[in-house]
């Protein structure tokens, strides 16, 4: 049995209709992620999951003591609550479990032959490790750092800004760890390296979990399956977004022709994901076996980590050669630029230069002034040091406050202020609907206020009206935030055939790897690094790197211990010795029954036949059991190479 059964569910509002007759079933231990418009129903479904609104029709089947939690975009928190009290208050009945656990302990000391304590302490055990619980207090403190809340711990949470609060309400339920964990856009307001904690804490600790969010390699990284809601109905595909990809692809070449436009974006996309990956993969393959080999190796030759952190600096040095154009026009000459918030400085000696086609996407943690820079290259504020020397050059500027926009006016009152329906992009004469669609606005929005639309609306009105203006260059500052993926696809195309140059700040990596040429990376010594790597690439580096150096500090550890005596001889067990034997074999069985049903996706004569859908499963569950022999055998032939160096 599932642990949620949504049953021929269908909702509307008012005379729209939002899903009609849809089922959607949670297992345990899947991660599913919701794909969809804006409007489409997504935030819909999440919340008749969580029975915070009510089904037209239908019914929802739930397993009975079943804890649902959902995240929501605006946190409620008990009032006085200090931030580490409220990322502490959803622990109260855990604390109480582990306490009672510890009094059946002592108690059991004296009477263990107790049935009654005995159970009782079984149920508690289970509920502790389910929830994952046994070092709260370690957990509590590793969240609030990872999360930058640190700094905040002894503040009142109502006083942080909407992005810190909903960093203080996510680390409160991942602490939780409730039955289903339901996660509208969780990577809003976090920087790479907190995605990258949350990615990791969410598969680590097995989280049956229904997601919304735009963040691609997130999404990849993360869901064991998609579901698309499109036209009030729902479609499963298995995997994460680049499964999604290419099954969608295939599906709509069973469509009719007129859905030739979405294939070939959908054939782009995945086309550009697979290349990108494939050959960073193929790029790190030697690099990543060198460092496995290392950690060995480190016990006993501690040169050779130096060896190889020198050869990653010289692979990062690489990329940061300067490949500028000099012919090109110069838009601003950046000299010794610092920059300070208050009393917090940001921004030290900086100096570069940048020229009429350069594609830069500014990156670096929350709060190591992104945004404060883009603010000093536009003239809002002084730098505290230095000058920024501007040539003769147009703007156009997009913010996260949307400051272009006039809540009074409607769509047609923004494109054309001086009347008519036409709007001009870039030297083409365009009806203005005929422009708006490509930004997924229907006709009937054109006399609709700006102040009635929603957040992600007001983001694609913003841009389509960015787009429209003649300039030479556009300022970006989280240009992603609130949109959904069709409509970020819409802007990655625009900017590719943006003829001047871009500047972005952005925590999306998809989409920074995708438009960006060269990267502004904010360090911790308050310096910016230029890069031409793709941010993606960089991010590895780094994190090899930062375990080369905690390699480093183990390997002079073991240096400085006295040696002990040699352990006693391990061997491989009869069963570990067999599966040695086995495991290959069934390994590569298992990839030409993957190979085969890969095949059959690819072949309309094949998968109409079997159905995608049941040949979506069948593939997840050989890619399952895959990973799991594979992870079998790495393990094993770990501890053979192990016992052969001992």
């Amino acid at each position: 049995m599932a642990l949620i059964d949504l049953l021929n569910i269908s909702k509307h509002y008012e005379a729209q209709k939002i899903l009609i007759d849809v089922n959607f079933h949670i297992e345990e231990g899947e991660r599913i992620v919701i794909i969809g418009k804006n409007g489409s129903g997504k935030s819909t479904l999440m919340k008749i999951i969580n029975k915070t609104l009510e089904q037209d029709s239908g019914e929802r089947i739930i397993r009975q003591n079943l804890e649902v939690k959902m995240l929501d975009q605006k946190p409620d928190f008990q009032e006085g609550h200090t931030v580490r009290e409220a990322v502490e208050a959803g622990l109260k009945e855990l604390n109480e479990a582990k306490q009672k656990y510890n009094e059946l302990s002592l108690k059991l000391a004296d009477d263990f032959e107790n049935r009654k304590l005995i159970d009782e302490h079984e149920r508690l055990s289970s509920y502790i490790e389910h929830h994952n619980a046994w070092n709260l207090d370690d957990k509590v403190e590793r969240i609030i750092q990872h999360f930058d809340l640190k700094q905040y711990e002894n503040k009142l949470v109502v006083m942080l800004s909407g992005g810190e609060q909903r960093r203080v309400a996510l680390a409160s339920l991942l602490l939780q760890k409730p039955d289903v964990l339901l996660l509208d856009e969780p990577t809003n307001h976090l920087d790479v390296y907190m995605v990258e904690f949350l990615e990791e804490l969410l598969l680590k600790e097995k989280f049956t979990l229904v997601f919304i969010s735009h963040d691609r390699y997130f999404i990849d990284r993360v869901a064991t399956k998609s579901v698309e809601v499109e036209d009030c109905s729902l479609r499963e595909y298995s995997g994460g977004y680049s499964d999604y990809l290419a099954q969608k692809e295939e599906y709509m070449r069973t469509l009719e022709k007129q859905h030739e436009n979405l294939l070939d974006l959908l054939k782009r996309e995945n086309e550009w994901f697979s290349r990108g990956v494939k050959a960073r993969l193929k790029r790190n393959e030697g690099r990543k076996e060198r460092l496995l080999a290392l950690r060995e190796d480190a016990k006993t030759n501690p040169s050779k980590i130096k060896k190889m952190t020198l050869e990653l600096e010289r692979e990062a040095k690489h990329f940061n050669r300067d490949k500028s154009v000099n012919k090109q026009k110069m838009l601003f000459e950046v000299e010794n630029l610092g920059l300070r918030l208050g009393d917090k400085e940001l921004l030290k000696d900086f100096n570069t230069r940048i020229l009429q086609k350069d594609v830069i996407a500014i990156v670096g943690p929350n709060g190591s002034g992104k945004s404060t820079l883009l603010k000093a290259l536009l003239g809002r504020i002084e730098p505290t040091s230095g000058v920024i020397k501007r040539g003769e050059f147009k703007i156009g500027y997009f913010d996260q406050h949307r400051e272009m926009l006039d809540d009074e006016k409607n769509l047609l009152e923004t494109f054309c202020p001086h009347g008519g329906d036409r709007v001009s992009v870039r030297g083409r004469d365009m009806h203005v609907y005929g422009y708006l669609k490509n930004f997924l606005f229907p006709r009937e929005f054109l006399d609709k206020k700006i102040g009635i639309l929603s957040g992600g609306e007001k983001n694609r009105i913003a841009l389509a009206l960015l787009f429209t203006k003649n300039v030479d260059i556009l300022i970006l500052d989280e240009p992603t935030n609130d949109l959904d993926i069709p409509t970020i696809n819409i802007l990655e195309e625009q900017l590719i055939n943006f003829s001047g140059a871009v500047i972005i700040v952005s925590h999306d990596r998809y989409f920074v790897d995708k438009i960006a040429k060269k990267l502004f990376i904010f360090k911790e010594d308050k310096r910016i690094e230029e890069s031409y790597q793709s941010y993606t690439e960089y991010l590895e580096l780094e994190k090899e790197l930062k375990e080369l150096s905690e390699m480093d500090k183990e390997s002079k550890k073991i240096e400085l211990k006295p040696k002990q005596s040699k352990p006693k001889e391990q061997k491989l067990t009869f069963k570990e010795k067999i599966a040695l034997e086995k495991l290959p074999l069934e390994i590569d069985e298992l990839e030409v029954k993957m190979d085969e049903k890969n095949s059959c996706l690819a072949n309309p004569v094949c998968y109409e036949t079997v159905g995608i859908a049941q040949l979506a499963r069948e593939l997840e569950e050989l890619r399952n059991l895959y990973e799991q022999k594979v992870e079998e055998l790495l393990s094993i032939q770990e501890k053979e190479e192990e016992i052969n160096n001992s």
